[in-house]
């Protein structure tokens, strides 16, 4: 019936018959590869260049190799989503920084890197928090085992500094997932309360012991006084300055900022007396701000800065010194070590041989130069380097990198990019340091590069 009837349609017709046919036949085949295509499996990609705890290790025993450079252009990794390079468990575990003090004449060698052992069997790992998007360091299991057998545990202790404006973007989360590990981290923060309220909620909330540090701009007292009263005039400036939201007894107040290095036997009066009103006041206070490369070594040995040490020594957890630790290069953080970064060894020196505990040290800047930051990778590097020499000694509670606040040429954009990977080198990265009462060595060398 069919057949006969194909055969009465005119010629015409056939063929439009026909062109509508092989039209829809075309356009069901077409739909059909469309949906194959897009149903296909993405093909697996290798993570970009710098990704992984394996490329930010520094340390001579550091196994796998660091590209020599990573292009400046590369994007940020968006916390939102998780970082962008996440490493397996075994990559993590083959590059953990890891360091043993070495015991001689009563004192411990502050960290010397020893060959690599898989963490399962140097320490137990666990992924906590479960959130975090790599596997991270059980650090309450590590430190337990460690202090049992009379070591400790050390943590990475590089932090930020932000002010207003800038790009802070991932800074907290960096704060929380450090939070939530129990690793303690370090903030400065000036003119600008916001992100230290937050980090003061995790301390309240934690117990954890993480060192936040507020300063207002205006930092530079008045040479013309004596330095008891300006002292008094520039306590009352700061303490009306220091935001009513932010707990003094939780949060660091650093009142000057790069100071006159010729005027320290003043400023060490002036220190004198702005300490004891400070404690008077129940503030937790940091005294200096001293620049890079600064005070000369004999300025801590003034009678008058002995005793503001001896009273630092005293209250450790009230009363703090200052500095900046830059090295003043893009090219090399170790640039002069330990002149630049490290100075804050000269000072324990001048303590130990003046029978004064080693005072609370804050690097309330540290990094390169006032204005850019290497690429990621090359910071990384040295990130690594300094978290070594800085984790031995409790005495220093940590470093801020400069910095995501405004101005200084956009370095804000350039710094942010760091955020990601200091926090997950903080979180899978650990240094086994002397048990106290043993102290780390003050000798420079077996650091030097």
């Amino acid at each position: 019936m069919a057949a006969d009837g194909w055969q009465l349609c005119p010629p015409a017709r056939r063929g439009t018959v026909l062109l509508v046919v092989a039209g829809a036949l075309l356009a069901l085949l077409v739909t059909m590869v469309f949906y194959a295509r897009i149903r296909m499996p993405e093909p697996e990609v290798a993570p970009p260049k710098g990704s992984g705890t394996a490329l930010y290790s520094r340390s001579p025993a550091a196994t796998g190799a660091l590209p020599d450079s990573e292009p400046d252009a590369a994007p940020a990794a968006d916390l939102s989503t998780g970082l962008a390079a996440t490493p397996s468990p075994e990559r993590v575990n083959a590059v953990s920084e890891v360091y043993l003090p070495a015991i001689s004449g009563g004192e411990a060698a502050g960290a010397t890197p020893v060959p690599r052992t898989p963490a399962a069997k140097a320490a137990p790992r666990t992924a906590t928090p479960t959130s975090t998007p790599f596997p991270t360091i059980d650090f309450a299991v590590v430190r337990a085992e460690l202090q049992a057998s009379g070591q400790d545990l050390g943590t990475a202790k590089i932090g930020f500094h932000v002010s207003v404006g800038g790009n802070e973007r991932g800074l907290g989360e960096w704060m929380r997932r450090l939070d939530e590990a129990g690793v303690p981290f370090f903030l400065k923060s000036v003119d600008y309360a916001g992100p230290l309220y937050e980090a003061q909620g995790l301390v309240q909330s934690s117990g954890v012991p993480h060192t936040l540090v507020f300063r207002s701009t205006d930092g530079v007292p008045n040479y013309d006084l004596p330095p008891e009263e300006a002292a008094r005039l520039h306590w009352e400036q700061h303490r009306s300055l220091f935001p009513p939201e932010l707990d003094p007894s939780l949060v660091w107040l650093e009142t000057v900022n790069e100071i006159d290095k010729n005027r320290s036997e003043w400023l060490a009066l002036f220190s004198l007396a702005t300490a004891q009103m400070t404690l008077d006041a129940g503030f937790r206070w940091a005294a200096f701000g001293w620049s890079t490369g600064e005070p000369e070594p004999e300025d801590w040995q003034s009678p008058a800065m002995l005793d503001f040490l001896r009273l630092a020594g005293e209250h450790p957890d009230r009363l703090a010194v200052a500095v900046h630790e830059y090295s003043l290069t893009r090219d090399d953080i170790a640039a002069q070590y330990p002149f630049r970064v490290g100075r804050f060894l000269r000072l324990f020196q001048v303590c130990d041989q003046h029978g004064i505990p080693r005072p609370t040290i804050l690097i309330t800047e540290w990094g390169w130069v006032y204005n850019d930051v290497p690429s990621v990778n090359e910071a990384m590097r040295d990130i690594a380097w300094t978290s070594a020499l800085y984790a031995p000694f409790p005495e220093v509670k940590g470093a801020a990198i400069w910095y995501l606040g405004g101005g200084y040429g956009g370095i804000a954009d350039r710094a942010q990019r760091l955020i990601a990977p200091v926090m997950e080198y903080s979180l899978t990265s650990y240094f086994v340091v002397p048990l106290a009462p043993a102290r780390a060595s003050l000798d420079a060398e077996p650091h030097r590069q």
